[in-house]
């Protein structure tokens, strides 16, 4: 099939494909006589569970990292777990930071509504 069939079944788009082959998230496609790229089915499963691994936030480079494990068939539930556990970490210190910022937006409304957020010249 080609790159606007693959994209279209994947749910992206032709410049996402055309950048997962690019970084390696695909192995080079074959191309026609003409220049045109052929996939195979495999392709759109393969872009299907890298834009899942992205969901839960596993960086592109360990989403390289772990196709080309299943692809070698040499890919367990204990050889990928850590790959989880940094996306984890992420995840958690982002919430955390976000919990640090919705603290700050809590107290400058509470000044602004007091009359002395600081946003206003003169006010503070």
């Amino acid at each position: 099939m080609k790159i606007g069939q693959v994209a279209s079944e994947a749910g992206v788009s032709i410049d996402t494909v055309r950048f997962y082959e690019r970084r390696g998230v695909l192995p080079p496609a074959p191309r026609t006589a003409s220049g045109y790229r052929v996939f195979t089915d495999a392709a759109v499963a393969r872009i299907r569970l890298a834009r899942r691994l992205q969901e839960l936030g596993l960086t592109l480079d360990e989403i390289t990292g772990a196709l080309h494990a299943q692809q070698a068939a040499y890919v367990t539930c204990e050889s990928e777990r850590w790959r989880l556990h940094a996306a984890l970490d992420r995840v958690e210190a982002r919430m955390a930071d976000l919990i640090r910022v919705q603290g700050q937006v809590h107290d400058a409304l509470a000044a602004c509504e007091a009359g002395t957020c600081g946003l206003v010249p003169g006010q503070a």
